[in-house]
């Protein structure tokens, strides 16, 4: 691989118009030779556009070579009528640029969506309704062990959103029984579902 120089990109052209577009032509009937000279005139600063857009050195040189390679594939192209043959290759280099970041952008796009997708796990919404009805099932059978006094408690305080007052006033019972009650209930509530205190 032939190393690139780097000439800014703002650096007049040392080769008159004229004498580059006459080299494309002679590089368009496959003059090796006559590429040298275009290479020599323009490799940097087709490597300075790159190096500019792309932000990053080694990126930089690989669109520099492909332009240059580009250059020598499609000199036929050129058409003086439309501009300089230096304006047509620094064109080339910019708009590979762009395409390459542009390319390395939806890279690092679709990895990220794909992170994204592998961390996400499918939600399974018929399992959940079988392990909460499974747990209402349960729930209900264990209420159903309490005495009577207990599940009715139970059921005020934590179905209702009583408080431990509100529930002693609505069975006319002292607040002490009634915190009694809760406190054995829960308990053997926590017995029968297994749930370690």
């Amino acid at each position: 691989m032939v190393t690139l120089r780097s000439v800014p990109a703002g650096e007049p052209d040392p080769e008159p118009g004229d004498r580059l577009g006459r080299l494309l032509d002679r590089c368009a009937r496959g003059d090796t030779a006559a590429f040298e000279q275009v290479y020599d005139a323009v490799a940097g600063p087709v490597l300075g556009i790159a190096t500019t857009v792309v932000r990053n050195r080694a990126l930089a040189e690989e669109v520099a070579q492909e332009v240059l390679v580009e250059v020598w594939r499609t000199s036929s192209r050129y058409q003086p009528d439309r501009g300089s043959a230096r304006g047509w290759i620094l064109t080339i280099a910019h708009r590979r640029a762009v395409d390459r970041v542009r390319s390395e952008q939806a890279d690092t796009d679709r990895a990220e969506r794909v992170a994204r997708r592998d961390d996400e796990r499918p939600y399974d919404h018929v399992a959940d309704e079988v392990e909460a009805t499974v747990e209402r099932e349960q729930v209900r059978r264990c209420l159903d062990s309490l005495t009577d006094l207990q599940r009715e408690s139970v059921a005020l305080a934590y179905y209702d959103g009583y408080t431990y007052r509100e529930v002693a006033q609505l069975l006319h019972a002292p607040l002490g029984t009634v915190k009694t009650r809760l406190r054995d209930g829960l308990a053997r509530l926590r017995d029968c579902m297994g749930v370690g205190r």
